[in-house]
C-alpha cells in the first residue's frame, strides 16, 4: 500500500495464535501493511480445547472469527492458507489457498507457526490416540469419548464392554491432568443416570507419563497434590510408564523396572509431547540456524542470524527460560512488534531512543503456571507462591476467562461453566460421524485430493469394482 507516495514496509505474519495474532494488534499504529496468513479462519484458545472435547465449551467460545477480532484494524489483512516454504534470500512468503499457489514478498516476517504433536517417532499412534492442538482434534476426541459410552450401552461381552469403558490418557502435563479429570468427573457425575445396561461410575481412567512425577514445571510439591486429587476422584496414575506401543484396542506400557503391562482400551488421548511446526526445518535448511525438539534457536532479539528481518515466536522458537505457553507467545510477539515499529519509524533521535530501547534482550516475565484438577480443584505456581484446592482451581477460571478474547466468547464461556460447575451438565454432547472420520479420511486422501473432489473433478470411490466372474 503506497502512503504520501511512498510503499509502507510489508509484515508477513505467520500464524493466528497468541503469537501472531498480539504481534498484529502491537502494530496497530505502526507505519506498516500486515498480511496475517494462517491455515484456520480462527484464533484458538489452545488450553481450553480439553473442555471442547468432554462437552463443558463449545468451539465458538474458544475459537472466535481472527477476521472478526482484527476487523478495526485497517492495517491488517487476513488471509486463510497454508505456507508450504519461506525463501528468505528473496523474502517471499509461498503459500496455497484451495489448492491455488500465492506468494507474498515481505520486509518483515513473523514466523508463529506453533508446534505439532509429536508421538516420538511412532506417527502411526496418532491413528488410534488423537492429540489436542486443533478444534478437529477436540472434535474428534468428543465424538470418541461420548462414542465409547453409547457402544458400551448395547455391549453384550463384558470383556468389550470394559475396553470400552476404559480411557486412557498419556501424558502428565496440564494437558494431560485437566483432560482425566474431566473424563473422570464426566462419567462420575455427568453420565452417571443416563444409561440403563451399565453403572458410568464404574469407568476406569488412567493417567499415564513417563516421568517420577506429574506437572513436572510446578514443582514436586504441587505435582503430588495433583496426583493425590486425581486417585482421590478415581483417576489411575501410573507414572514412570512409557508407551512402547498402541493400536486400537489397546496399548503396552514399559515400566522403568523393564517389565511390560497391556491394558485394554478403546479410546486414547495424546496429550505427551509437541516438536515444532515443519517450517522451522525450512529455516533451518536455508539459514543454519539450529532446531531443538524441532523449534528454532533464535538470537536476543528473537531473529535468525543473519537475517533481522526474520523473527520467530511463540512455540517455535526455542529460547531459554520461556516455556511453551500463551504468556511465552504473546510476550514475544509483542517485543518483535515493537522492534518493527522502531525501525519503520521516521529517522532522528525519536527513532533511535525507541529503537534503543526495544532491541534490548528480551526477558520473558513468568505470571504463572495453573492446572484444574476436577470442579473445585486445581493447582497455580504463581512465582514463589503455590495455590491449591479451591482458591487455585478460582484463579484458574478468573485468568482462562480474562485470556479468552472476545465479550461474546467470555460471556458464553461463563454461563457455559455456570452449567458445568454448579449443576452437573454439559451443554456441549452433540457429537458426529464426520468430527470422528474427518481427521482420517483427510489424512487417507491427502488434502489435494480432498480439495478435488470438493470441486467434483474425482470421484470419491470407496469400495474398489471387482470384476465379473466369467462362466
Amino acid at each position: 500500500m503506497e502512503r504520501f507516495g511512498r510503499r509502507r514496509p510489508h509484515v508477513v505474519i505467520i500464524g493466528s495464535g497468541f503469537g501472531g495474532l498480539f504481534a498484529s494488534q502491537a502494530l496497530k499504529d505502526a507505519d506498516v501493511d500486515i498480511t496475517l496468513i494462517s491455515r484456520t479462519g480462527h484464533h484458538l484458545f489452545q488450553p481450553l480445547l480439553y473442555q471442547v472435547a468432554t462437552g463443558i465449551l463449545s468451539s465458538g467460545e474458544i475459537a472466535p472469527s481472527t477476521r472478526e477480532v482484527l476487523r478495526h484494524q485497517k492495517n491488517v489483512r487476513v488471509v486463510l492458507g497454508e505456507v508450504g516454504d519461506i525463501d528468505v534470500e528473496a523474502r517471499e512468503v509461498h503459500w496455497t489457498h484451495a489448492g491455488t499457489p500465492a506468494t507474498s514478498s515481505y520486509d518483515y516476517v513473523i514466523v508463529a507457526a506453533g508446534t505439532e504433536q509429536s508421538f516420538f517417532g511412532h506417527d502411526e499412534f496418532a491413528t488410534f490416540a488423537p492429540g489436542m492442538k486443533t478444534i478437529d482434534d477436540a472434535l474428534e476426541l468428543r465424538s470418541r469419548i461420548f462414542g465409547a459410552f453409547e457402544q458400551a450401552e448395547v455391549a453384550t461381552d463384558p470383556d468389550v464392554r470394559r475396553r470400552l469403558l476404559t480411557f486412557c490418557v498419556v501424558g502428565g502435563g496440564p494437558t494431560g491432568v485437566e483432560m482425566a479429570g474431566q473424563i473422570r468427573e464426566l462419567a462420575s457425575r455427568t453420565l452417571a443416570s443416563d444409561f440403563r445396561s451399565f453403572d458410568p461410575r464404574c469407568t476406569r481412567v488412567l493417567l499415564i507419563d513417563g516421568g517420577d512425577q506429574l506437572l513436572k514445571p510446578f514443582g514436586e510439591r504441587l505435582g503430588r497434590r495433583a496426583q493425590r486429587d486425581l486417585e482421590k476422584r478415581g483417576v489411575e496414575v501410573k507414572l514412570q510408564s512409557r508407551v512402547v506401543d498402541l493400536d486400537y484396542d489397546g496399548l503396552t506400557l514399559r515400566t522403568s523396572d523393564g517389565s511390560t503391562q497391556r491394558i485394554e482400551s478403546s479410546c486414547k488421548v495424546w496429550a505427551a509431547g509437541v516438536r515444532g511446526n515443519s517450517l522451522g526445518r525450512t529455516l533451518a535448511d536455508q539459514t543454519g540456524v539450529a532446531l531443538k525438539g524441532g523449534r528454532v534457536v533464535v538470537g536476543d532479539d528473537l531473529s535468525l542470524p543473519g537475517h533481522p528481518e526474520v523473527f520467530v515466536i511463540g512455540d517455535l522458537m526455542a529460547k531459554e527460560g520461556v516455556p511453551g505457553m500463551a504468556q511465552g507467545a504473546i510476550q514475544s510477539g509483542r517485543y518483535v512488534a515493537r522492534i518493527i515499529a522502531a525501525r519503520t519509524m521516521p529517522d532522528g533521535d525519536a527513532k533511535d531512543a525507541e529503537l534503543a530501547k526495544a532491541t534490548e534482550p528480551f526477558s520473558y516475565f513468568d505470571k504463572g503456571s495453573m492446572a484444574t484438577i476436577a470442579k473445585f480443584s486445581g493447582v497455580a505456581k504463581i512465582g514463589k507462591i503455590e495455590l491449591t484446592g479451591f482458591i487455585a482451581w478460582v484463579a484458574w477460571l478468573a485468568v482462562h476467562l480474562l485470556s479468552i478474547t472476545g465479550f461474546k466468547q467470555r460471556l458464553s464461556t461463563l454461563l457455559s461453566w455456570a452449567i458445568s460447575f454448579i449443576g452437573t451438565g454439559r451443554s456441549e454432547r452433540t457429537s458426529t460421524d464426520q468430527q470422528l472420520l474427518g481427521r482420517l479420511a483427510l489424512e487417507d486422501v491427502g488434502t489435494d485430493t480432498a480439495e478435488r473432489i470438493f470441486r467434483g473433478e474425482t470421484p470419491l470411490v470407496l469400495h474398489e469394482e471387482q470384476p465379473a466372474e466369467r462362466s
